[in-house]
């Protein structure tokens, strides 16, 4: 039993050497790190080291007020995101089936695209207070686009062919969608999730940057304040290990709803 499990090992290892990459590289860059900052005289205050930062971290994920700020952070993303992605499939499927629709609203959709986000997060501030609300919208805003333009090339990805023989063996237009266009986008659908649930959490600490009472962003803010450049870089790790925990739940529902999807022709994965 061992020596089939060291087989499987070695096989493993073979067909994705990323499971062995992807670790050096991570102990390579912190060791690297860790000593290159003493040896240049770089101070402390300015970039730390790998231990220094890992100590902030623990303290901090001893605090329960850390963890207050957490899940505030989580909750603005995940609402934000739901919100994004509800108006964005309601928006794309009625642009990528109506021609009119698409005439009429696309050229705005751009055009509020277009705008920096960051610019717009004062007046959410003002409109909506300094609270929850404010964040969950700005979080929506961000992780709107791209789910919307994955909706509209997904739907507009079904094969013509197939929508032709269910049109002559009597399909209505619903029967179509449900049984055609429904599935071909679907793939394009997983995409814009991983990409707008990472700009949901970018858009809720964005918005915790100009005004905020709480959240990782608030947390973000105090720690520069008090000029502990480690806390902050601890608060940045959090936030990148929730957008990687994100990001593999997508994956994760994606490769077990939509396994026959072929990665390299959707946007964005």
């Amino acid at each position: 039993m061992r020596r089939l499990g060291k087989r499987r090992l070695r096989v493993d290892l073979r067909a994705r050497p990323e499971l062995l990459l992807a670790p050096a590289v991570f102990v390579v860059t912190m060791l690297a790190w860790e000593f290159a900052v003493p040896a240049f005289g770089i101070d402390d205050y300015v970039l730390p080291r790998p231990s220094q930062i890992f100590d902030a971290l623990r303290t901090q994920l001893a605090d329960p007020l850390f963890w207050g700020h957490l899940k505030v952070t989580v909750l603005e993303s995940l609402y934000g995101f739901l919100l994004g992605v509800a108006a964005a499939l309601v928006l794309g499927t009625a642009i990528s089936q109506v021609r009119l629709i698409e005439r009429t609203f696309m050229p705005y959709v751009v055009a509020f695209q277009t705008v920096p986000k960051v610019a717009l997060a004062p007046l959410f501030v003002v409109w909506f207070g300094f609270g929850m609300t404010s964040k969950v919208v700005m979080a929506a805003v961000i992780s709107f686009f791209p789910v919307l333009i994955n909706v509209i090339e997904g739907l507009r990805s079904a094969d013509a062919d197939r929508i032709q023989m269910l049109t002559v063996f009597g399909a209505g237009r619903f029967q179509v969608f449900r049984m055609v266009r429904l599935p071909s986008a679907l793939p394009f659908l997983f995409a814009g999730l991983d990409i707008g649930i990472v700009f949901a959490i970018l858009g809720a600490v964005v918005g915790e940057f100009i005004g905020a009472k709480e959240g990782l962003g608030y947390l973000l803010l105090q720690t520069n304040y008090n000029f502990d450049i480690a806390g902050m870089f601890a608060v940045l790790v959090v936030l990148s290990v929730l957008g990687l925990i994100a990001h593999f739940i997508i994956r994760f529902a994606q490769k077990r709803l939509v396994f026959w999807a072929e990665e390299n022709r959707v946007i964005g994965a």
